[in-house]
């Protein structure tokens, strides 16, 4: 015999055996007494076995009914799981995603093409982007404002964090136009450790050693003209000569505005600028979100 129980007859199944009384059992579900005893005579029907023995003072569970509870329960419990697990992921689908970033992607589009692949595999999420302090070298990933983010690397305490890289480029330096060393086309980083530097906040950890390329100075302090902590008091800082900076080439553009060049700069290793998320963030909209950054890039994770 083929049986096609509904999760709803074992549910209200269930009710009963547990209130040991149809009327209660009828209003913890929120339907008629009339109703609930119809359908567990449905069910009695399909199993081919009385569940209850009823009489006018009380309800027992049958041996069969005894039988069935527990798997009952077990069928309905699972059944709730699921329908909240695919309500997490309906909602998920439906929510905004936060993507942070402390300097613009740029870089050929990237982001616009990130956003049309995570669109078509996301219709109903709603991207916003929010712009990071430089103090803040995870750009929201840390305090959990954000759920993606476009960094530089180094990150601190990098075991928190996954990523893909969107580019790779060399570190250029940048500098006022009336800079002596202005005047060649690449330079030595050896040539450039008695100038001042432009540094990122104290509390960039990490990435203000990276971009002071504190790796290669020999243990000599790098000298700080001034610090900064965002594109525009770059620029005036470079402007006004107080020191000299290095940046991604992808990033060149953004202060190689009237009074500022930038020059090849060897001895140093090439940035990297990542996707990032925090590790163990398996969220339908974050891995979505991730693997439109690698196809958007062609990375491989």
């Amino acid at each position: 015999m083929v049986m096609d129980v509904h999760g709803r007859d074992l549910r209200y199944f269930t009710a009963v055996a547990e209130e040991l009384h149809f009327t209660r059992a009828a209003e913890r579900l929120y339907v008629s007494q009339p109703a609930l005893s119809k359908q567990i005579r449905a069910l009695e029907k399909q199993v081919g076995a009385a569940l209850f023995d009823r009489d006018r003072r009380e309800v027992r569970l049958t041996a069969a009914g005894a039988a069935l509870l527990p798997h009952a329960r077990r069928i309905v419990a699972e059944w709730e799981t699921a329908r909240e697990t695919v309500a997490r992921v309906v909602a998920d689908r439906a929510a905004t995603l936060v993507v942070g970033m402390s300097t613009s992607p740029g870089r050929g589009g990237v982001l616009p093409a990130i956003r049309s692949r995570f669109t078509a595999a996301c219709p109903g999420a709603r991207l916003t982007l929010r712009q990071a302090s430089w103090d803040d070298p995870t750009a929201g990933l840390a305090d959990g404002t954000c759920d993606v983010a476009f960094v530089w690397l180094p990150l601190p305490d990098p075991d928190r964090y996954r990523w893909t890289v969107v580019a790779e480029e060399p570190r250029l330096v940048a500098m006022a136009g009336t800079h002596p060393l202005a005047r060649r086309e690449s330079l030595d980083f050896t040539e450039l450790l008695d100038e001042p530097f432009l540094a990122l906040p104290a509390g960039a950890g990490p990435l203000r050693e990276y971009w002071l390329a504190t790796d290669v100075r020999g243990g000599r302090p790098a000298r700080i003209g001034a610090e900064v902590a965002s594109t525009e008091e770059t620029y005036e800082a470079l402007v006004a000569g107080l020191g000299v900076v290095l940046v991604a080439a992808g990033n060149a553009p953004l202060i190689s505005l009237g009074g500022v060049v930038t020059r090849t700069v060897r001895g140093v290793s090439p940035s990297r600028f990542v996707l990032a998320r925090r590790a163990g963030d398996r969220r339908p909209l974050v891995r979505e979100y991730v693997r439109a950054g690698e196809l958007a890039t062609g990375a491989g994770g």
